[in-house]
């Protein structure tokens, strides 16, 4: 910027309308359909929060033994429905008198919602920023995530812990989910695959995430030092290449996993057994 130039106008103009970028009228040359993607992930997104707010708030059919809904385990409210199945920990006194789910779904959702590969999603998708590459964004500044509220994005390390921890409770109610309505064990129905499925989908996804990848093994400057750590970084970085993917994946099994107990529950239909 030159001297004396008004900082507000070089703000106005910065970007790729700056006055030393090629003076093109149209927006951007791309003749494609640039905006398939990010439609499509505002659509997709927009799903899952839909359905997620509804189940979160509806505080019913979340139980159908041995089965529990990922949304809502562990369950931690004092009005939580008897369950033998996964955490039932009442450490919430009765004063909640909300759904218990909103009590465990902050730590999830504050994973996702600070995940890099989400970020991207729905910047994209939602705020425009920018819609697709060589597009430009609808706006004249740019401050990224220096401001609030998406300075807050740097906790993700710290989510990313809680999801760890969650990811382990939704381990053992897969684990449980091997019984009967009797809670005999040795036993297996469809509701018990959809939970391998969900808790394998949850644990690439976890595990893929670039925090983690960063926690094992990148702050080392000797791989040949640390030859376990070497080789768990190089698995977590083959999940990494797939974050995308696997983010979505994930989002698609736990739901799916969460409307099975729900149509289980409120009798739309009984589990099948396979032994």
């Amino acid at each position: 910027m030159a001297t004396g130039t008004d900082p507000q106008a070089h703000a106005r103009t910065r970007g790729v309308h700056e006055p030393s970028r090629a003076a093109i009228r149209e927006r951007h040359l791309r003749g494609d359909r640039w905006w398939l993607a990010p439609a499509a992930t505002a659509a997709g997104l927009l799903a899952f929060v839909v359905y997620s707010t509804w189940r979160a708030f509806a505080d019913a059919d979340y139980y159908a033994a041995p089965y529990v809904s990922p949304f809502y385990s562990p369950c931690v409210a004092e009005h939580c429905e008897p369950m033998r199945a996964g955490p039932n920990w009442e450490i919430v006194g009765s004063w909640w008198g909300l759904s218990p789910a909103l009590l465990i779904l902050i730590f999830p959702l504050g994973f996702r919602l600070t995940c890099y590969y989400y970020r991207k999603a729905y910047y994209r998708g939602f705020w425009s920023s920018p819609p697709a590459c060589a597009v430009p964004e609808p706006r004249s500044r740019y401050t990224g995530e220096t401001r609030f509220p998406l300075i807050l994005q740097n906790s993700h390390r710290y989510f990313f812990y809680a999801a760890v921890l969650v990811a382990g409770i939704l381990t053992y109610d897969t684990v449980l989910a091997f019984r009967d309505e009797h809670y005999d064990w040795g036993h297996m129905g469809l509701g018990t695959v959809v939970f391998l499925v969900n808790i394998v989908l949850i644990w690439a996804y976890t595990l893929s995430c670039h925090s983690c990848r960063h926690i094992i093994g990148g702050r080392l400057k000797h791989f040949s030092r640390h030859p376990v750590r070497y080789r768990m970084w190089g698995w977590v970085s083959r999940l990494n290449a797939r974050h995308a993917q696997l983010a979505w994946a994930s989002l698609v099994s736990v739901a799916l996993a969460d409307l099975y107990v729900y149509l289980v529950a409120s009798g739309a239909f009984d589990d099948p057994r396979f032994f």
